[in-house]
């Protein structure tokens, strides 16, 4: 089992990498790397590029799978004509974001240039260039290195490269345990452009349809869940609220565990358990909350109009990823407990049932 300094260097490996919605190769890349070096594990890529990472062996339970997506928003150059280059947005950002906007190549030492124009609309714009830019690199926002502090990790892409790092170090934690060998890791392509990895797999079932799914995401910091509060237990998103016994099974193996956690609502954005859950999965989430949302900094005080738009490193606690890692442990084995909610409600009812008679 890896230490937690090395499960931090997996984290610092995956969110720094260039990645983009159909354009997850960098990813994919390391992540097969990871699995080569564990005789124990295989992988297997669907028709649609998702990763689906198991265990070797005999498992005597469904499978309990834990769902992450690989890309993250980013800028695809689509073409270039002198000192200009054309390019699409592939993911949701604030039109404001993009006015003038300094970015640069991440997948090769390539140029940089500005945001001349771009339309939401169609997700498109133009980048007046500097140096080598070439159709099919990937820009992001040039954005300045944040300061090192306490128990915070920053970096380009949080949302959900630390998600797919807290599955794999999940998975390995799980590893070389015979009642846990029914874990394994799905790492989706293009949820950024409308769940679509994982919709492939639910439509295709490339996951079997016995599996319980877990989302692990990077989701908005709120009010009432925020950094350094421990992993959250999501209830539901934006879209739908998830699985009632999933839910249950797992915050009640948290409590008793005496983990630190959230129990939260975490309707800041959809996430990949609603694509499973609408397709008939059993399908649970947890997450960490996130500080600057798809790189959009200050966005608490933007969207209030107190601060202008700047793009930053996005933010997530490290207390808060080693727990959900450990939550994901918990979660393996909590599914199949008996309902806690039941088993509660028959002590109540048989001790003062006697009141009925009355």
């Amino acid at each position: 089992m890896a230490s937690k300094a090395t499960v931090e260097k997996w984290l610092g490996d995956l969110t720094n990498l260039p990645t983009a919605s159909g354009m997850e190769d960098a990813v994919i890349d390391w992540v097969k790397r990871w699995v080569a070096r564990r005789d124990d594990l295989r992988s297997a890529s669907d028709s649609g590029g998702n990763v689906l990472i198991t265990q070797k062996g005999r498992k005597t339970k469904p499978p309990v799978i834990a769902v992450a997506h690989m890309d993250h928003p980013a800028f695809v150059i689509t073409g270039v004509e002198g000192d200009l280059a054309s390019f699409e947005f592939r993911g949701g950002v604030n039109p404001e974001y993009f006015e003038g906007a300094a970015v640069e190549v991440v997948s090769r030492d390539g140029g940089r240039g500005v945001v001349i124009d771009y339309d939401p609309a169609g997700s498109k714009g133009t980048i007046e260039v500097k140096g080598d830019v070439k159709p099919g690199d990937i820009l992001m926002w040039r954005m300045r290195r944040p300061r090192a502090r306490h128990d915070v990790h920053a970096a380009p892409a949080c949302d959900d490269l630390a998600g797919c790092a807290a599955a794999l170090a999940a998975l390995d934690k799980c590893r070389g345990r015979p009642e846990l060998r029914h874990f394994g890791v799905l790492l989706t392509r293009a949820e950024e452009v409308g769940l679509i990895g994982a919709l492939h797999a639910a439509k295709t079932e490339s996951v079997p349809k016995t599996a319980r799914i877990l989302s692990i995401e990077t989701s908005r910091a709120l009010p009432t869940a925020p950094l350094g509060g421990g992993p959250v237990i999501r209830t539901g998103d934006y879209h739908s609220v998830f699985d009632r016994d999933l839910t249950n099974r797992i915050t009640f193996a948290a409590r008793r565990a005496g983990l630190r956690h959230q129990r939260k609502l975490m309707d800041g954005g959809g996430c990949e358990a609603t694509a499973f859950g609408s397709y008939g999965y059993a399908t649970g989430a947890l997450c960490v909350p996130l500080h600057y949302h798809h790189n959009r900094g200050n966005l608490d005080q933007f969207e209030v109009g107190e601060a202008e738009p700047v793009p930053m490193h996005e933010e997530i606690s490290l207390s808060d990823f080693h727990g959900l890692v450990d939550l994901m442990v918990l979660a393996a084995k909590a599914v199949d407990s008996p309902d806690p909610i039941v088993e509660s409600l028959d002590r109540l009812f048989d001790a003062n049932s006697h009141y009925l008679a009355e």
